[in-house]
C-alpha cells in the first residue's frame, strides 16, 4: 500500500504576510533609492489633506525618497488614514515607521511660553497671544471679560489663576487651549498637602492666593517669603491695615489705563476710593493682583512665627523686619543714609 504524504505549509496570516511582502520590497527599494540629503525638514501637512497629498509633500521636503513604497508600507500597516494636520520636524531619511509613528501620532512642533511668577493679566496677554495665535488687544479682552465660573477658579476672573510656567503650544492653538493649560496648572498645585494647609489656615483659597499674590511682588527672595508672609498674617489677625505698596500700584495701573505711576502718597490718595487700595481698606483686597509661583503661596499656607509687623527694602532688594513702627523708622533711616 503506498501512502501519500503531503507537505504541510506553514500558515501565514493574510495581514502579516502582506507586511512581510512591503517590509522586504521597501528593503530591496530602499538599495536603489536615491540619496537624501539628511538633516532636519519643517513639514505642514494642511488640514484635510489627502495621504496621497501627503506623501508629495514629503517627497518634495525631501523626506522620503520612494514615494510608492511609502504609500504601500503605510497602506499595508493600516495607518495611510491616520495622519494628523500640523507643523512636524521630521528627519531626512529616517525608517518610515518612524515617519509614520510621528505623523500618525500627531507628534508636532511646539514652541514654548514663559510666564514669569507675578506677572498680571494685563502683562501675561501678549505671550499668550503670540502662542495661541490671536490678536494681543483681543486676548487682553479676553482675559479680562473671562468668568472664574467657567474656569471652576475662586475669582474674581482669572487674575492670579494662570500659574507661572513655561508651556509648549502647537501653532495657532487658540486661546482656550493656552487658558486651559495654564488653568489646570494652576489646580494642579493644589496638591493634597496644601489642601491640608489651605483647611488649617482659616482662610478661604481665593484668600490664601490673594495673600500670595502680594508675597509674590513685594519680594523675589523665596528665603524670605515666609517672613514677609508672617507680618501680613501677624497684621490681619490684629485688624491692621496692610499698607501692601503692591496692591496700590494694582490699582494705580488699573486706574490710570495700565500706566504705572510713581507710588507717592499724593499717588496713594489719589486711589483711596479703590477696592484694592489696602492703605485705605481693611483686610486683603478683592482677589489676587498677579499670579504667584509655588513658592509665593507656600509662604501664604505656611508663614514663620513672628511678632514683626513692618519691613522695608534695603539697597540690596532684601528686607529688614522690625516690630514697632519706631524700629521700622530707624530702619529706613538706616537704609537712606541719615
Amino acid at each position: 500500500m503506498i501512502r501519500k504524504f503531503i507537505a504541510r505549509r506553514p500558515v501565514v496570516a493574510l495581514g502579516g504576510l502582506a507586511t512581510l511582502v512591503v517590509t522586504i520590497a521597501a528593503a530591496v527599494f530602499t538599495l536603489t533609492a536615491p540619496e537624501l540629503p539628511g538633516g532636519e525638514a519643517v513639514v505642514e501637512v494642511p488640514q484635510g489633506a489627502t495621504f496621497r497629498d501627503v506623501v508629495g509633500i514629503l517627497e518634495a521636503e525631501q523626506v522620503v525618497g520612494r514615494p510608492t513604497v511609502f504609500r504601500i508600507y503605510a497602506r499595508a500597516r493600516g495607518l495611510d488614514r491616520s495622519v494628523k494636520a500640523g507643523t512636524y520636524r521630521l528627519w531626512r531619511g529616517a525608517p518610515y515607521g518612524e515617519i509614520l509613528g510621528i505623523l500618525t501620532d500627531g507628534k508636532v512642533v511646539t514652541y514654548p511660553m514663559t510666564i514669569p511668577e507675578g506677572w498680571t493679566l494685563g502683562a501675561m496677554a501678549g505671550r499668550i497671544a503670540a502662542a495661541a495665535g490671536s490678536d494681543s488687544i483681543t486676548v487682553a479682552e479676553i482675559l479680562d471679560g473671562a468668568s472664574d465660573s467657567d474656569w471652576d477658579v475662586p475669582g474674581p476672573g482669572l487674575e492670579g489663576y494662570l500659574f507661572p510656567d513655561t508651556y509648549r503650544f502647537a501653532e495657532g492653538v487658540g486661546v482656550e487651549r493656552v487658558v486651559a493649560a495654564m488653568v489646570h496648572g494652576y489646580h494642579a498645585n493644589w496638591t493634597p498637602e496644601r489642601r491640608e494647609l489651605l483647611a488649617a489656615s482659616g482662610m478661604s483659597e481665593q484668600e490664601v492666593v490673594t495673600l500670595a499674590s502680594i508675597i509674590q511682588a513685594e519680594s523675589g527672595n523665596t528665603r524670605e517669603m515666609p517672613t514677609i508672609s508672617s507680618v501680613y498674617h501677624n497684621r490681619l489677625r490684629i485688624g491692621m491695615l496692610l499698607q501692601a505698596d503692591p496692591t496700590v500700584q494694582y490699582a494705580l495701573t488699573e486706574s490710570f489705563g495700565g500706566r504705572r505711576s510713581r507710588l507717592l502718597y499724593a499717588a496713594i490718595d489719589s486711589v483711596a476710593d479703590h477696592p484694592y487700595s489696602t492703605y485705605h481698606r481693611p483686610g486683603l483686597p478683592p482677589g489676587p493682583i498677579g499670579a504667584p509661583g509655588a513658592a509665593a503661596l507656600d509662604a501664604a499656607l505656611a508663614p514663620d512665627s513672628t511678632d514683626y509687623l513692618y519691613f522695608v527694602a534695603g539697597p540690596d532688594g532684601s528686607h529688614i523686619f522690625s516690630r514697632s513702627l519706631r524700629e521700622h523708622n530707624n530702619a529706613i533711616n538706616r537704609i537712606r543714609g541719615r
